[in-house]
């Protein structure tokens, strides 16, 4: 089962992080997934709809952190990546949009 957890926002809404194995062949083993909506039956159906379907959250064991919480935010989709924390080492990946992990072209500007 993956590890995950949310955060509920001052204004209602809540960010959502989950860990998962990498959904792409080239990728690397697991990502850190967050998504920012309006709750986390939505948060999770975002995921769902952009074809990662086995995707479920049971407890908070692995909450956002505040940094995660402010990257999603400032995202302007919402959704976004990284790998996946091993053993707790310090990481200075950047996020990445959820289009590059599951190898979708970007959307014409």
């Amino acid at each position: 089962m993956a590890a995950g957890g949310f955060c509920k926002l001052p204004n209602g809404m809540v960010v959502v992080a989950l860990n998962l194995p990498s959904p792409g062949a080239d990728a690397p083993a697991g990502v850190r997934v967050l998504v920012h909506a309006q709750n986390r039956a939505r948060a999770l159906t975002r995921l769902r709809n952009l074809g990662l379907r086995a995707v479920y959250l049971r407890g908070n064991t692995a909450p956002p952190t505040p940094d995660e919480i402010t990257a999603v935010l400032h995202h302007p989709d919402g959704l976004i990546w990284r790998t996946a924390p091993a053993g707790g080492a310090l990481q200075v990946e950047l996020w990445h949009p959820i289009r590059a992990l599951l190898g979708r072209p970007a959307a014409p500007a």
